[in-house]
């Protein structure tokens, strides 16, 4: 799991996607490790982990369909567009259809347009637009305690 972590670190940083970066945790890393282990792979090179694929399953009650959704998938910067993505993808999709997945999900930042590019390249479409909002409490909590002096 660390390694997988470390290298996410390097890959979803404050500057490149802010949302991604505030998502990106130990904890949902070990979760997606415990509860679908078959559907988090990595891509080793020379022994050293340089790429991953994190994913897990939905299925809705009012549904027949079982959906998977692709969480994570990342590789090492100065390796990327060498196929390693590509393979971790093939490999992701392969396991999904395998369990019966019927459709698949993913999200990523409006302003990920390398992503968004690979997520085409491999067959996705119908882009959704939502919006993402924060509420900083450390600044509102500190704004009461001035207006209280």
């Amino acid at each position: 799991f660390a390694e997988v972590f470390h290298l996410g670190e390097k890959l979803f940083t404050s500057d490149y996607s802010p949302s991604m970066y505030r998502t990106w945790d130990e904890y949902e890393i070990t979760t997606l490790f415990n509860s679908d282990s078959e559907l988090c792979l990595v891509a080793e090179l020379d022994d050293q982990i340089v790429g991953f694929a994190l994913g897990t399953t939905v299925e809705k009650s009012n549904s027949a369909w079982k959906y998977g959704y692709l969480v994570w998938i990342g590789v090492r910067p100065g390796i990327q567009k060498k196929g390693i993505g590509d393979n971790l993808f093939h490999e992701i999709l392969k396991r999904m259809v395998d369990q019966g997945v019927r459709m698949i999900i993913i999200d990523t930042d409006a302003d990920n347009e390398a992503g968004i590019r690979f997520f085409e390249k491999h067959g996705f479409g119908s882009i959704q637009k939502h919006v993402y909002m924060t509420l900083n409490l450390a600044k509102k909590t500190r704004r009461r305690k001035k207006r209280k002096e």
